[in-house]
């Protein structure tokens, strides 16, 4: 009976050595690729990062708003700790043009004074979750029938207020940040015969 209970101590211990390897083989293994999906997000941020950010205007799923807050905030735990180079990066899609009006520079004369000089006021806001980088501006003028006959394009330096460009030397290579709103008052010469006008962004090729 003794030499039974021998053997049988000996077997279960025969038995449940194979089953702690594989155990110790599966956390091995979970802890391996946690480690490369975060060494994988490290060096893949500055392209991974724009791709799933969300906007600030509410129109994005809550809980996609929600699964993004909180890669952002791994995201710069990581980068407290490994160290990162933060790139912005050039998305037409982030910017929304959120109010544009063209009036004289005299508001008692028409909609052209003796000069044609007129102030376009626009206003634009960056609505994604990260910095994206300025975009140029393009206004085109219309005749009464709708065809275009002029076309000027402003560059990020033209039509960024300069107050704001002093106070940010940097703000070419930083862009704008998360839903940050820029207004700015350009003065433009209207043709003879414009009679409307369309205005839209867009990053130089």
């Amino acid at each position: 009976m003794q030499g039974d209970k021998a053997s049988l101590t000996a077997k279960n211990t025969d038995t449940s050595e194979p089953a702690q390897k594989k155990s110790l083989k599966l956390i091995l293994l979970s802890l391996f690729f946690l480690l490369l999906i975060i060494f994988g997000e490290h060096l893949s941020r500055n392209s991974l990062l724009p791709t799933l950010a969300t906007r600030v205007d509410g129109s994005s799923p809550a809980i996609a708003t929600s699964a993004f807050s909180i890669l952002q905030k791994f995201d710069e735990q990581l980068c407290r700790a490994l160290g990162c180079v933060n790139r912005s990066v050039s998305d037409f899609a982030a910017w929304k043009i959120t109010s544009v009006t063209l009036s004289p520079e005299n508001a008692r004369e028409g909609l052209k004074n003796a000069s044609n000089q007129s102030v376009l006021q626009v206003e634009i806001q960056n609505r994604l979750a990260i910095p994206v980088l300025f975009p140029n501006l393009e206004i085109l003028l219309t005749d009464a029938e709708e065809a275009e006959i002029k076309t000027i394009q402003l560059s990020v330096q033209e039509w960024l207020p300069k107050t704001w460009q002093e106070s940010h030397p940097d703000f070419l290579r930083q862009g704008a940040l998360s839903g940050e709103k820029f207004h700015s008052e350009l003065s433009i010469s209207l043709p003879q015969n414009a009679a409307g006008y369309r205005v839209r962004i867009f990053y130089p090729e």
